[in-house]
């Protein structure tokens, strides 16, 4: 127990997870093929995929709107799990239950490594799934060219790469991020960053690291003051604490953590207000359903100082679901005739595990699919794509022999071989390992004083301050125009060029409905035009 609470302690000086360095790899590794260090390789590698699927293909729709849902650290433990609690939380026995997006007709697996790691975080997924380039742990939308903290390296223009939102942009659509993290955490940051550390939220981590944060830009100021992050029409997440200085307190009591006196909100009202665009900065929940009937060109909403509450944790008045984030993200961004790219994240999932907090893990990943719902029932499926993943899977184990309809959340059934109990979700690491008796019997989790409440930890094997993510592939789940080019097992890269491919927008191949839709545009127009002349003529000979 003194163990425990020891790690318990050392986890809340920590603060927010940090994400340790890649280790420097052991001398009898073999090589790094060096053609995975440029963006071109990856970019063709997504292309030759492509190529090949879209041969099994008929679709001829266009997705006119893009929809990223991800699951931070959804696995398919993780899955199984929680439509399991699904379905018990409805008084059956769970283990039939089906996520609503499991239902997908498109369904395929993706590979999740950096490429100098085994194991991922989430900027290197994120700068995949949102860039179309696999690249270095810790690092988001620079080439593998670009080591973690090597500011020079990632100024370098061929070691820049352009997200999947910036494509949308340069086709005349919307975009917005929505997350349960702060907007500035790895995931999101895949949409709009270059940055050669993670940490680098703030000024001031970029000169804890001895860099020049006007050179290094941090990533909250380059979301909101460059582009593409400036142009997003709508940001909604946690994370206020990185736009403000650390004078300042807001409104929660929280203090910012800049060093260089910015106040970046104000900057982003300041920019709104500068091009003539209605805008709105909200902090809580009352603020945000106030626009739902008629919300502002740009919308920026910050709900806590670092990341959002745990669902079951929050408080309703301040904190929108992340179903309500995402309704009037869409409400906002169907406004574009020509369409948008939002990315949506379920944050929290992730940040669960790590605290190997298995019920909130799986409450979290129930609240993602609730989003992926209210989405699919405000837009209509023949012109939109929506496409469902997780950027890496964790350690957690669905374990034991467990009778059919038994609780998820709940011991085995099965004992160790000292008659111990363990849980049927437990973790290979984390804070939640726990000591052995003296003759190395397992402690029994059952005399916990704590045992079964929301912030109990389900028990660990290896010891570690935070647990870590895991290796195996995560799923992938596509409805919508060309759904059917995400089956398979494929690079995690491709996933943003198989978006594009169905949206025609950005560089490489397109759908064969791409053509057709511009001879419709086209045609519309010059019909347009005639109807017009037509008209002046009539009006002249009258």
């Amino acid at each position: 127990m003194f163990l425990k609470a020891l790690i318990s302690l050392l986890i809340f000086a920590l603060g927010a997870a940090r994400h340790p360095e890649a280790p420097v790899a052991r001398g009898n590794t073999p090589p790094i093929n060096p053609a995975e260090y440029t963006a071109e390789y990856w970019i063709n590698e997504a292309q030759s995929g492509i190529k090949k699927r879209s041969q099994h293909d008929p679709d001829q729709n266009v997705a006119r709107n893009l929809i990223m849902f991800m699951g931070d650290g959804m696995s398919i433990p993780t899955m199984s799990a929680a439509r399991t609690l699904k379905g018990q939380r409805a008084g059956n026995t769970g283990e039939e239950e089906e996520l609503f997006f499991e239902g997908f007709l498109g369904v395929g697996l993706v590979k999740t490594y950096c490429v100098d790691h085994q194991v991922a975080d989430s900027t290197c997924t994120a700068t995949a799934y949102l860039c179309g380039v696999k690249n270095n742990y810790g690092t988001v939308g620079v080439t593998a060219a670009v080591s973690r903290h090597d500011c020079e390296a990632s100024l370098l223009e061929a070691n820049r790469v352009q997200s999947i939102a910036e494509w949308a942009l340069a086709a005349g659509r919307d975009v917005g991020i929505v997350t349960t993290t702060r907007v500035t955490h790895a995931s999101p940051s895949g949409a709009y960053a270059k940055s050669s550390n993670r940490h680098w939220e703030n000024d001031a981590e970029v000169l804890s690291d001895s860099e020049d944060p006007d050179k290094c830009v941090d990533i909250a100021r380059q979301l909101v003051q460059m582009n593409p992050g400036k142009q997003f029409k709508v940001i909604l997440g946690g994370g206020r604490r990185e736009f403000l200085p650390n004078s300042t307190i807001d409104e929660e009591g929280h203090v910012g953590t800049r060093s260089d006196g910015r106040n970046l909100i104000e900057e982003w009202q300041q920019d709104k207000t500068n091009r003539d665009f209605s805008h709105s900065y909200v902090w809580n929940r009352d603020q945000l359903m106030n626009h739902f009937d008629s919300p502002p060109e740009y919308l920026l909403g910050l709900f806590e100082d670092t990341h959002m509450q745990y669902h079951l944790e929050a408080n309703a008045t301040t904190e929108p679901t992340l179903e309500e984030m995402t309704e009037i993200a869409i409400k906002m961004l169907s406004r574009n005739e020509k369409g948008f790219f939002l990315f949506v994240e379920g944050g929290r999932i992730d940040q669960a595990h790590h605290a190997n907090y298995v019920y909130l893990a799986l409450d979290e990943t129930l609240e993602f699919e609730k989003a992926v719902i209210k989405a699919s029932e405000m837009l209509p499926q023949d012109d939109t794509l929506t496409v469902v993943t997780a950027d890496h899977s964790h350690v957690v184990a669905f374990n034991g022999y467990t009778a059919r309809g038994s609780s998820i959340v709940g011991l085995s059934d099965q004992p160790d071989s000292h008659g111990m109990p363990f849980m049927t979700m437990s973790y290979t690491n984390g804070p939640g390992a726990r000591g052995t008796q003296g003759n190395g019997i397992r402690d029994d989790i059952r005399e916990e004083t704590d045992f079964g409440q929301l912030r109990w930890r389900s028990h660990a094997d290896v010891l570690l301050y935070e647990e870590t993510h895991g290796g195996d592939d995560v799923a992938v789940f596509a409805r919508g125009p060309h759904f059917r080019m995400f089956a398979g097992l494929y690079e995690q890269s491709q996933i943003p060029h198989v978006m594009a491919y169905a949206s025609c927008i950005g560089p490489g191949l397109h759908a064969p409905g791409c053509n057709a839709a511009t001879t419709i545009h086209v045609t519309a127009l010059l019909f347009a035009f005639a109807s017009l002349a037509k008209i002046i003529l009539t009006n002249m000979i009258l």
